[in-house]
């Protein structure tokens, strides 16, 4: 294939070195998605390494996620990871349309989020949690600070899941994630409403209490039901 040799005084490793040469191969497309990689002896004798470096190689490709191995099948090359990024910032959301969109894309995320604090949550998590309902309750009554406070509680709640990429997601999103449908809203709702900041409290006090007693179907339904609440507290009648 003509690959230049290893270079075995660079200082780097010659690891390093055979995993340079490997993924110069796979990003040429000389070897492409779903083939196997040379086997363990032929990449032995093709660079005059061992063994032990040929599996470290393919252990670094394995965590750069360009190679996947099957026991007794061997290492095969997975497709290239897209060289766009996939963000859902709060930025992204402009429209109504937009607004009604997120909600029903966090229904999803956060709801099985929620189920999954349920099962998984610890005692300091609850606790803050806790604390967030209570924040969330005072931020009402004083008629400031609710859109941080909201945000903190649902952030807690992904949190608790005990998987970082809810919390990670809920980040990229922000406090704006609440404003946003905030500003919304259609008349006769608004956010110094009682009856409707009543029914937000309620909405998320059967969440806390789910998560608190460790109820994951009650939590995925509470956490479903306040947003898809909110959801339709944006829609005309």
């Amino acid at each position: 294939m003509g690959d230049r040799p290893i270079d075995r005084d660079g200082g780097r490793g010659l690891a390093h070195e055979l995993v340079e040469r490997l993924k110069e191969r796979i990003l040429a497309g000389e070897i492409e998605p779903g083939q196997k990689l040379p086997t363990e002896a032929s990449l032995v004798a093709e660079f005059g390494v061992s063994r032990t470096v040929v599996r470290e190689a393919i252990s670094r490709l394995q965590a750069a996620g360009l190679v996947e191995t099957f026991q007794g099948r061997g290492s095969f090359v997975l497709a290239l990871p897209e060289t766009g990024r996939f963000e859902v910032g709060a930025d992204r959301v402009r429209t109504h349309r937009d607004v009604v969109d997120m909600i029903d894309f966090r229904i999803g995320v956060e709801g099985e989020a929620a189920g999954l604090a349920a099962e998984r949550r610890t005692d300091v998590q609850l606790k803050a949690l806790e604390r967030a309902l209570r924040d969330l309750g005072r931020a009402g009554e004083r008629g400031n600070g609710a859109v941080e406070a909201d945000y903190e509680f649902h952030l807690r709640v992904a949190a608790a899941s005990g998987n970082r990429f809810y919390p990670e997601l809920l980040a990229s999103l922000g406090p704006m994630m609440i404003m946003l449908p905030r500003t919304r809203l259609e008349p006769e709702y608004t956010v110094s409403d009682a009856t409707h900041l009543t029914r937000v409290a309620l909405e998320h006090e059967n969440i806390y209490l789910a998560v608190a007693r460790g109820d994951g179907a009650a939590a995925r339904a509470a956490m479903r039901l306040h947003l898809a609440n909110s959801r339709a507290r944006l829609l005309p009648g």
